[in-house]
């Protein structure tokens, strides 16, 4: 018999991060975790703990600079392990627009001058942004797979319409910043590969990782990013670029640097702190699974055990909101209202500005998002003017089903 899903303990997960105890942050609902999430306890420890301890450059022969050394290289090993990788797949870059930024650069590098780029029209502007640049200077072709533009999901079918024989690169989200759908990427991802050059694949996790921790391994794509600091951790962006994609991209790092495959898609250099700081949620992580029963096992069965709880609890609370919003008259919910075929990301239009929504909900202690949220082209095809955009409320495990109910009886005041 299938394993009953545990409830998750509100609770233990609270005092793990350090805001929920913060004075200033009392009686706040913090719901635009889709622009940045609270860092836990471990992450914040680890941080500071290499700030006191180990702040030298590493390597070197010195004990407190091998230790720092050391603490990096257990990040990466760490990190390959929960996402199913090797450790010198894994990339530590400024942010996910700065490593999109530098693949695009890379990209440009090896595709032939008569191939097709695929991107969508639902990404948050750092996963095409770049992408569709580089296309345009290269004069390389560049296909748009479109959103459905009252849903605003995607299709296979789009996919499939515009694969062909010139198809090199297919850019896509795991799930859209405003919409919130989980797309079936593993599923898109196989399709992509049976065209006749088995193109490269980029998936964008930034939306999708807060709420599930990828198993990029199973997943088939060459290339997957998310940023640390809306998964509880540091300012950081993560890239993995599996083993035959990285051997082929050109150094984009200092000369000397062009065979060390933690530096070579990093022209800035590494942030040896935040690396190493970057595993305490993955801390985080076996401390929240042990606390529930967990059986052991290495850290994608934790980060499996672990994903279950956030989406078990995720679901339970979201659905008052969405179900909230589906019924009020005068407001358009962006995607679907299916608990379990979503994360808790709500984005919707009302008859007020969104802005002025956010303000409101603000005053009352919500902490909501407002505008085009960096997915502009997504609001065009939605028929939303991208400089109003949407108001977005976000939410994430360590909210409470308190939390949505004080955000539902603020909204019913403000609309």
């Amino acid at each position: 018999m299938p394993q009953q899903v545990q409830d998750l303990d509100l609770e233990f997960v609270r005092a793990q991060f350090p805001a929920f105890a913060e004075p200033g942050l009392a009686g706040q609902r913090p719901l635009e975790n889709a622009g940045g999430s609270y860092a836990c306890g471990k992450t914040i420890d680890a941080l500071g703990g290499y700030y006191r301890r180990l702040k030298t450059q590493p390597y070197h022969p010195s004990a407190p600079s091998m230790a720092a050394g050391a603490a990096m290289d257990a990040a990466y090993e760490r990190w390959a392990a929960t996402l199913g990788v090797k450790p010198d797949e894994v990339n530590f870059g400024p942010s996910t627009s700065a490593n999109t930024y530098v693949l695009a650069h890379a990209f440009a590098g090896i595709l032939e001058p008569d191939a097709e780029i695929i991107v969508t029209n639902a990404d948050h502007e750092a996963n095409t942004g770049a992408i569709r640049r580089m296309a345009e200077e290269r004069g390389l072709g560049l296909r748009e797979w479109r959103v459905d533009g009252e849903t605003g999901q995607l299709g296979a079918e789009g996919l499939e319409a515009l694969l062909n024989d010139k198809t090199a690169l297919v850019c896509m989200p795991h799930c859209s910043n405003i919409v919130g759908e989980e797309n079936p990427v593993t599923e898109w991802t196989a399709i992509a590969k049976q065209a006749a050059r088995s193109p490269w694949v980029v998936v964008d996790g930034v939306s999708h990782a807060p709420h599930s921790l990828p198993d990029v391994g199973a997943i088939g794509c060459d290339v997957y990013l998310f940023s640390l600091y809306k998964v509880y951790s540091v300012h950081q962006g993560l890239m993995v670029v599996r083993g035959p994609l990285g051997e082929r991209l050109p150094n984009q790092g200092h000369f000397f640097n062009a065979d060390d495959v933690r530096k070579r898609l990093n022209p800035a250099g590494p942030d040896h702190a935040q690396i190493a700081a970057s595993a305490g949620v993955l801390d985080y992580v076996e401390a929240l699974d042990a606390h529930h029963g967990g059986g052991g096992g290495n850290l994608r069965a934790r980060a499996d055990r672990v994903n279950a709880l956030w989406k078990g609890h995720e679901n339970a609370i979201i659905e008052p909101l969405l179900s909230y919003l589906r019924g009020k008259n005068g407001v358009r919910l962006i995607g679907s209202a299916r608990v379990g075929s979503r994360h808790p990301t709500v984005s919707f239009t009302c008859a007020r500005n969104p802005m002025a929504v956010a303000i409101a909900l603000g005053e009352r202690g919500v902490m909501a998002g407002a505008g085009h949220c960096y997915a502009y082209r997504l609001m065009e095809a939605l028929g939303v003017d991208p400089q109003t955009g949407v108001v977005r409320l976000s939410a994430v495990h360590y909210n409470s089903a308190d939390d949505i109910a004080a955000t539902c009886e603020a909204l019913e005041a403000i609309l």
